[in-house]
């Protein structure tokens, strides 16, 4: 997998060209936080006379593993030269702050709140427009921030993040054992909470899993979104495997503020990042504070609700008032097979007619019996393209502790993502104890299962959503 983060190094070379020239003053400094942890800040303001009442004012956060110095660059190049002052802060256990990180947590929150109270006492600083932006990690702090008292945001922008922290990480009770081992490898282990060390361990083992619920619980706000009045514009990633489509999918029939999302190549693995699209869909975040913010009515709040970028970009984007328009894809096999924990059983489709674009969470169901106490299944469907190359469309996984001899359907819900299937290619399932058995550096799922169990797989289907009019090439 790769970073967590954007290739924030290009990024100002992708703004650059769009960004107005302005002279702005940089300030490092630490702020001190009242259980005595130190957190690393720089602060931007522009040096000219500020307006009447004062600046509006960006808390900007970067994701996990990061530093501040990824949205520094953001904040030189894309928000600060448009007259905003910015505050930039190291996460707890991140780059120069002390402390050890909770993944954002109750103290973390209240390390944000009060650096937005800070922020707000700076002179020549807008007491009431201030903002929050925040990738990943930082993203997932901005939604606590706009359900936490007091912190009187008057727009957020949370990127690449989630709302549900367990569905994200442990969907249908299985841990995504390589995103969380791979989340944990980003910091070193003593600037970790020895307790998100211990969860941690838990997930990966499958055990304790109220107290996975709850400490998912206290750091979502699926179960918020409907107090949240304060405008939110969301961007997640069409391909992402951390936090799919559905974190910010979900979100929005429940917020009851203005709202939108744009859905684009950005994010965790799979996802490409592309270069040339970033100054777009940033743009659209800083219109978003221009609105909110600033006060300018330039119709980013009154366009359709959801903007889907096309992949590979091509510099135009399709824009919905409501849901995209869908037609289902019903695939069917018939056939039984038993397989051992290196086993796979595999399906394939006939060549499509068309090329697909799906877009929204793909369910698949396979009738399954075993008496060796077989615990899990991972479903992976992928694309054999005309060329060649297998597109892995999806992956999920199930926990199967009810399996007995008698034969019964298990339902996977894969990961919902916005995917291209070329013309031609032939859709294939291939269901497993691993995501690893689809391809060895498919590593999602690779809990392996006793190599003494069995399991006896019949019938499988597959429902997949697909966009009615396809966007990408």
């Amino acid at each position: 997998m790769g970073r967590v983060l954007f290739l924030l190094a290009v990024l100002a070379a992708a703004l650059s060209l769009t960004a107005p020239a302005g002279a702005f003053t940089r300030t490092d400094q630490f702020l001190p936080m009242r259980d005595g942890v130190s957190l690393a800040t720089t602060l931007y303001r522009p040096d000219a006379p500020a307006p009447a009442g004062g600046w509006p004012a960006v808390l900007a956060l970067h994701g996990i593993g990061d530093t501040r110095a990824s949205v520094n660059a953001l904040a030189e190049q894309f928000l600060v030269p448009h007259g905003y002052v910015v505050l930039t802060v190291d996460a707890r256990g991140h780059g120069e702050s002390g402390g050890v990180s909770t993944f954002v947590g109750p103290r973390e929150v209240r390390d944000y709140a009060a650096a937005l109270s800070w922020l707000r006492l700076r002179p020549g600083v807008s007491d009431t427009r201030i903002g929050a932006i925040g990738f990943s990690l930082g993203g997932g702090a901005v939604w606590k921030l706009l359900t936490a008292r007091g912190t009187r945001l008057a727009a957020g922008v949370p990127i690449m993040a989630w709302t549900s922290l367990f569905d994200a990480l442990m969907p249908q009770g299985f841990a995504k054992a390589g995103l969380v081992n791979y989340f944990r490898g980003l910091l070193p282990e003593h600037r970790w909470d020895p307790a998100v060390k211990t969860l941690a361990d838990d997930a990966l083992a499958g055990r304790n899993l109220s107290r996975i619920q709850a400490f998912a619980r206290e750091r979502s706000v699926r179960l918020d979104l409907a107090r949240i009045r304060t405008p939110v514009f969301m961007i997640q990633g069409r391909r992402d495997y951390a936090f799919d489509l559905d974190q910010a999918l979900s979100a929005l029939g429940r917020l009851r503020g203005p709202r939108r999302l744009y859905v684009g190549d950005l994010g965790h693995a799979p996802s490409g990042n592309g270069v040339a699209e970033r100054a777009h869909y940033l743009t659209q975040a800083r219109l978003w504070f221009d609105r909110f913010l600033k006060g300018q009515p330039n119709g980013i709040d009154t366009r359709p609700r959801i903007e889907l970028a096309p992949s590979p970009w091509t510099g135009r984007t399709t824009q919905y008032a409501r849901q995209p328009v869908l037609r289902v894809l019903r695939l069917r096999w018939r056939g039984r097979a038993t397989i051992d924990g290196v086993g796979k059983l595999v399906r394939t489709s006939a060549p499509t007619r068309r090329l697909n674009e799906t877009f929204g969470g793909a369910l698949v169901s396979v009738q399954a019996s075993s008496t060796t106490r077989w615990p899990h299944l991972v479903a992976v469907l992928s694309a054999v393209t005309p060329q060649g190359p297998e597109i892995v469309v999806s992956t999920g996984g199930a926990q199967t502790p009810a399996l007995s001899a008698r034969h019964r359907v298990v339902t996977i819900r894969l990961l919902s993502q916005a995917t291209t299937i070329p013309r031609g290619s032939r859709l294939r399932l291939t269901i497993a104890a691993t995501s690893t058995a689809q391809a060895a550096d498919n590593v999602l799922y690779p809990v392996a299962v006793p190599s003494d169990a069995r399991v006896s797989l019949g019938e499988a289907r597959v429902i997949l959503p697909t966009l009615k009019r396809p966007i990408s090439r």
